[in-house]
């Protein structure tokens, strides 16, 4: 481009959602997430609402947050959050936590050579819920593309029960790419798919001590044809009985265990 030129198109859009994502903020709510992000020195934190008894039950996380709260009386608890949540009468608005580089923490983070990716993964409940089973298997990271996912949400931070905090969680422009990268690291991907005809205790086997990489769809419509077509093999949990079939984050738990004998 000449100096002076007029910028491509795409060069804009990309810039103005730079822009956009750095101006994003996240109310997380409820004391335990609340408590978590507070004393996480990896969060940017900017405000703190909470009620007296909320202080008082998060009096060292504060102090240690350095930051200065706003006592409002519970009645008049006024944040841009869902009126149902439940938020105990703490909320804090954040900066979504940046983890560094996506090749970075799969190559090198902390935890085991293991990582799960998620298809199309949108509920929040579900997302959160698998972030507390990867913390718990010591996986390095979940991934999943930056749209059609679960955002980085109150709802999300409150089912991960404080995971969101210490677990990274990956936004990706193009998940079938990154997909590819994670190859070419020496991962070995393992899509979920109920029909499949090898099970996931073998797949893991067939892995011989490489890192793995879990891969799992949306409930319903299962992993994308793209998707399942970049795995190295398709596995099945093995099920007893006519019903066979567990919510991601259930099918998310099972395999992180199972896939934890093989990195282990």
């Amino acid at each position: 481009m000449k100096s002076g030129g007029k910028k491509p198109a795409w060069v804009v859009d990309k810039e103005r959602g730079e822009r956009r994502e750095a101006r994003e903020t996240v109310w997380l709510f409820g004391l335990h997430a609340v408590r978590d992000a507070l004393v996480n020195p990896r969060r940017e934190k900017l405000r703190l609402v909470v009620t007296k008894n909320a202080l008082d039950k998060l009096e060292e996380a504060v102090a240690a947050s350095g930051m200065a709260p706003e006592v409002v009386d519970p009645r008049r608890f006024d944040v841009p959050i869902d009126p149902g949540s439940v938020h105990q009468g703490a909320a804090v608005e954040v900066r979504p936590l940046n983890w560094g580089r996506f090749e970075d923490v799969c190559a090198a983070g902390e935890g085991l050579p293991l990582v799960v990716l998620l298809d199309r993964v949108t509920d929040p409940h579900n997302v959160g819920a698998v972030l507390r089973s990867a913390e718990v298997f010591g996986a390095r990271a979940v991934i999943a593309p930056k749209h059609h996912s679960a955002p980085e949400t109150g709802a999300l931070a409150k089912t991960a029960s404080g995971a969101l905090e210490r677990q990274p969680y990956l936004k990706v422009t193009n998940l079938a790419e990154a997909m590819e990268a994670l190859k070419d690291m020496g991962f070995r991907l393992i899509g979920l798919d109920g029909e499949a005809e090898v099970t996931l205790a073998d797949a893991v086997t067939g892995a011989e001590g490489r890192p793995i990489g879990l891969v799992l769809g949306a409930e319903g419509p299962g992993l994308r044809e793209k998707t399942r077509e970049t795995c190295d093999v398709l596995a099945r949990i093995p099920f007893a009985g006519g019903f066979g079939s567990l919510n991601v984050s259930n099918a998310a738990a099972v395999s992180l265990y199972a896939a934890t004998k093989g990195v282990g």
